[in-house]
């Protein structure tokens, strides 16, 4: 997504929301070079306030979950693959919200790899005109 972020309008600001320690999520943010706000929900409030429950382990943890890891292990043998040390089986989703707060897209990921593309997050910011 950071690669797509010119396309949004420059009134609208990105943020990643997690809730990591704030070690790990330096750490995600050094490795990644991501050029937005990265903010931690510790207690996860909001995801809980966004109705961001949690996932089945055979959903979280299934045959896609393995084959990436497949695939990490692979490219970058044992080192890259790392032991989880956060609850995996928490849901995320990726929401639009407006100037006045009014939720205008909401998006509940229904597994880990479950996301909306960035052409639907850059339409919901930016409807069509008729």
């Amino acid at each position: 997504m950071s690669d797509r972020l010119t396309d949004f309008d420059a009134d609208v600001l990105v943020a990643l929301v997690t809730f990591t320690t704030p070690e790990a999520l330096d750490t995600y943010a050094a490795s990644n070079d991501l050029p937005f706000p990265l903010l931690i929900d510790a207690d996860r409030t909001g995801y809980r306030s966004y109705g961001l429950g949690r996932g089945s382990v055979a959903r979280v943890w299934g045959r896609k979950a393995a084959r990436r890891y497949i695939e990490i292990y692979r490219k970058d043998g044992i080192g890259g693959v790392r032991r989880p040390v956060e609850d995996t089986l928490q849901l995320g989703g990726d929401f639009v919200v407006g100037p006045d707060g009014t939720l205008m897209y909401g998006f509940w990921g229904e597994g880990p790899d479950d996301r909306p593309s960035v052409d639907v997050l850059i339409g919901a910011i930016s409807p069509p005109s008729s």
